[in-house]
C-alpha cells in the first residue's frame, strides 16, 4: 500500500529531474557553442581552399642550326590574398631585402592587393630561387610564390626582329584579349616573333587546387595541367645575322637575305638595333624601353619591312624584264646617252661611261637614259589606247614581282611600300600625264617606295628565272609536320623564263666584268648583282644593292639598304658581298673590307642628329 505522500512528491521530482537535466544539456551545448566552438570556427577559418593558376613554359627559338636565339630561365612572382594575411603586422623591411623590392613599393603593392580582397594579387616580381628558398622558410601566412619564365637571350642579336614580353596593360585587357586567356599581371609578346607567333609560344594555363589546413600543411590537386608553348626553329642563320649587325653598327637601314629555293629568311638585321636582353621583364625594362624610345634613329623600329625608300636603280631590272615581256625590248638594243636623257623639258642626268649602249651593258653600267627609253617604250606601246593603260599594266607587272603589296611575311608591321595607281595621276595631274611626266620612276625615283624584304624578294625572283616563295621567319614549329602551305607555294610572274637569262648576264657582267659592283665579286660563286643610288633630300643619297649567288643554283639572294650611304658601291655592296662570302665559304678572306666596311664614316646629322655636336 503506498504512501499518500509519497505519491505528492514523486510527479514534482521527476519534474525537477527533467528540468535539470535539459538545463545542463543546455548549458553544455552553450558552453560548446560559446566557448570551445570558438576554437572548432578558428580552425575552420584556417582551413583555406586556394585555387592556383600555373603558367607553362613559353615556348623557345631556334636558329636554323639548332642555336637558341630565345631561351627560359625560370623566375618567381611573390603573390598575397590579403584576407588571409596575419594581423600581426608584417616585417617590410626583412620582406624588402629578400624581393629586392622597395619598402614603399612594398607598401603600394600590398594596398593595390587589399583592394581585391579575396583575389590573389602580385606584390613582388622575377624573384630568383635563392629568394624563393628564403620565402619558403619564412613560411608568411596569406603569401606563396608563382613559378614563371622570362626570356634571355644567349647571342645578344636582332632585338627588333625577336621582339620581347611586357606586361598586360588594362586597355590591353579591354581590347585585345579576345579569348580572355590573358589576366592581370599576365605577359604578351610584343613586336618580331614573340608577337607574331604568340598562341604558339605562350602554351595553355593550369590550374591546381590547394587545400591549406589550420596547421599550415597543404595537398594540392591538379585540376587542370599547364600544357607548355610550343619551341619553334626560325630559318635564321644566327652566325650571318650577327656578322650582318656587326657590319651594320654605326649606320642607318637594313639587310635581309634570302634562299631563293624556300623563301626561307637568312638575315633580318635593322640598323640601329638593341640588345633584346634590355628588354628581358625586370625592374630596367621600362627605363631601357623608354630610352630606346626616345633615340632619333629609332632603334626599335624593324626597317627591314617597315621602312619605304626609293629602291633606286635596282628597280631598273623590273623595267628591262617589263620591256622585254612586252615585246618593246631586245638585247640588242642601243641608247645613246650623252651624260643623261632629254625629251623637251624633261632632264635625267647620268653618270660618264661608253655610248650608245646595249642592255647587257646598260645593266653593267646603271644606266639612266637607257632605262628612261626603255620605261617611256613601254607605257607609249602601241598596243595600249594611251600611256595611261599602259602604265596600268606595268604596274600589274610590278605587283606581280611584290612591289605596292605585302608579301604576306610571317612578322608583323610588314609595309607594302609605294606604287601609285592610275588615279592618282589623274587626280593630281588632272588626267593632263603621260610618260615624261612619271618618267623617274624608270630609275627606281619619284612615285615608287620600296622595303628591303620587298628587294631581297625580287633578287630572289630573279636568281629563280620568275618565281618566289613567301618570305618567311618560321621554318618549324614544334608538333606540326610542315609549315603553313602558304609559305611552300610559288607565285609566278607573268615574264617568261628566258628573259631573266638575259638580265641576269648583265647583273653578272656588273660584277664579274666592267660593272658599278665589282666589288661584290667572289671568286667561283658568279656573284651576280645591281646597284642602287637612291636620291635623298636630306643629305648624301642612300646605298643600295641587290644580289644572288651563285649564278646557277643559287644559294642566297640579298638585298642592303644604307641611308646616306652615298653611292650603291660605298656602303651597300661590301656589306652584301661579305655576309655572302660568309654565308657561301664558312669565312672570311678580306678582313681589310670588314675593317673598310666599320670605319665607313657616314653624315646623319641633318636626318637623325642635330639635337647633338657635329
Amino acid at each position: 500500500m503506498s504512501n499518500p505522500r509519497n505519491d505528492k512528491w514523486r510527479p514534482i521530482v521527476l519534474r525537477w529531474i527533467v528540468i535539470l537535466a535539459f538545463l545542463f544539456l543546455g548549458i553544455s551545448a552553450g558552453y560548446l557553442q560559446l566557448v570551445e566552438g570558438n576554437e572548432y570556427f578558428d580552425r575552420a577559418e584556417r582551413n583555406v581552399i586556394r585555387y592556383i593558376t600555373t603558367y607553362p613554359p613559353r615556348g623557345e627559338v631556334f636558329d636554323r642550326n639548332g642555336e637558341y636565339l630565345i631561351q627560359n630561365r625560370i623566375c618567381y612572382d611573390l603573390m598575397v590574398i590579403p584576407v588571409e594575411t596575419s594581423k600581426q603586422g608584417l616585417d617590410t623591411l626583412r620582406l624588402s631585402q629578400i624581393t629586392g623590392a622597395s619598402v614603399a613599393s612594398l607598401k603600394r603593392a600590398f594596398k593595390d592587393a587589399r583592394a581585391t580582397g579575396r583575389i590573389a594579387s602580385p606584390v613582388a616580381k622575377y624573384l630568383t630561387a635563392e629568394a624563393k628558398l628564403k620565402l619558403d622558410e619564412w613560411n608568411l601566412q596569406g603569401f606563396y610564390t608563382v613559378p614563371r619564365t622570362v626570356r634571355q637571350y644567349p647571342r645578344n642579336i636582332g632585338g627588333n626582329l625577336l621582339g620581347s614580353l611586357r606586361e598586360v596593360s588594362r586597355e590591353f585587357l579591354e581590347h585585345k584579349n579576345e579569348d580572355n586567356y590573358y589576366i592581370a599581371g599576365d605577359y604578351y609578346g610584343e613586336q618580331g616573333i614573340e608577337s607574331a607567333y604568340e598562341e604558339e609560344l605562350r602554351g595553355e594555363k593550369g590550374r591546381v587546387r590547394r587545400n591549406i589546413y589550420a596547421d599550415h600543411a597543404s595537398t594540392d590537386e591538379v585540376e587542370k595541367e599547364a600544357v607548355p608553348g610550343k619551341n619553334l626553329v626560325c630559318t635564321i642563320d644566327a652566325r650571318l645575322q650577327a656578322f650582318a649587325e656587326e657590319l651594320m653598327e654605326g649606320k642607318v637601314g637594313s639587310v635581309v637575305a634570302i634562299e631563293p629555293s624556300t623563301g626561307e629568311i637568312l638575315v633580318m638585321a635593322s640598323s640601329p638595333t638593341f640588345d633584346p636582353n634590355e628588354l628581358v621583364i625586370g625592374r630596367d625594362r621600362g627605363n631601357n624601353y623608354m630610352r630606346l624610345l626616345n633615340e632619333p634613329r629609332r632603334p626599335l623600329y624593324n626597317r627591314a619591312v617597315t621602312s619605304s625608300q626609293p629602291p633606286g636603280s635596282t628597280f631598273k631590272l623590273l623595267n628591262g624584264l617589263i620591256g622585254l615581256q612586252e615585246g618593246v625590248l631586245s638585247p640588242h638594243n642601243r641608247y645613246t646617252c650623252n651624260k643623261g636623257y632629254r625629251s623637251g623639258s624633261v632632264k635625267m642626268g647620268c653618270h660618264e661611261h661608253r655610248s650608245p649602249l646595249d642592255l647587257d651593258y646598260a645593266i653593267a653600267t646603271s644606266c639612266n637614259a637607257y632605262f628612261a627609253n626603255v620605261f617611256r617604250n613601254i607605257l607609249e606601246n602601241k598596243k595600249y589606247k594611251s600611256p595611261k593603260e599602259g602604265y596600268e599594266v606595268w604596274r600589274n607587272y610590278a605587283e606581280s614581282f611584290g612591289f605596292g603589296t605585302r608579301l604576306g611575311v610571317d612578322i608583323l608591321g610588314e609595309r607594302k611600300g609605294v606604287v601609285k595607281h592610275r588615279d592618282y595621276y589623274d587626280k593630281t595631274y588632272r588626267r593632263s600625264w603621260n610618260a615624261l611626266t612619271v618618267l623617274s620612276v624608270s630609275i627606281g625615283q619619284g612615285e615608287i617606295q620600296s622595303t628591303s624584304l620587298q628587294l631581297a624578294n625580287f633578287a630572289a625572283t630573279i636568281a629563280n628565272r620568275g618565281y618566289y616563295y613567301t618570305p618567311h621567319i618560321i621554318k618549324q614549329i614544334q608538333g606540326q609536320d610542315s609549315i603553313d602551305i602558304k609559305y611552300r607555294t610559288p607565285h609566278y610572274t607573268p615574264v617568261d623564263k628566258r628573259h631573266f637569262e638575259t638580265i641576269i648576264k648583265g647583273m653578272w657582267r656588273g660584277v664579274n666584268r666592267d660593272g658599278t659592283c665589282q666589288l661584290a665579286k667572289l671568286e667561283g660563286y658568279d656573284v651576280c648583282g645591281k646597284t642602287g643610288t637612291a636620291q635623298n633630300p636630306q643629305g648624301d643619297d642612300h646605298s643600295t644593292f641587290i644580289s644572288f649567288a651563285p649564278r646557277n643554283n643559287p644559294k642566297i639572294a640579298i638585298a642592303v639598304y644604307v641611308e646616306h650611304g652615298v653611292w650603291g658601291a660605298t656602303a651597300a655592296v661590301p656589306i652584301a658581298s661579305l655576309i655572302e662570302e660568309m654565308y657561301l665559304t664558312d669565312t672570311i678572306t678580306r678582313p681589310w673590307l670588314v675593317e673598310h666596311v666599320k670605319n665607313l664614316e657616314l653624315d646623319y646629322y641633318k636626318a637623325y642628329d642635330r639635337h647633338k655636336k657635329k
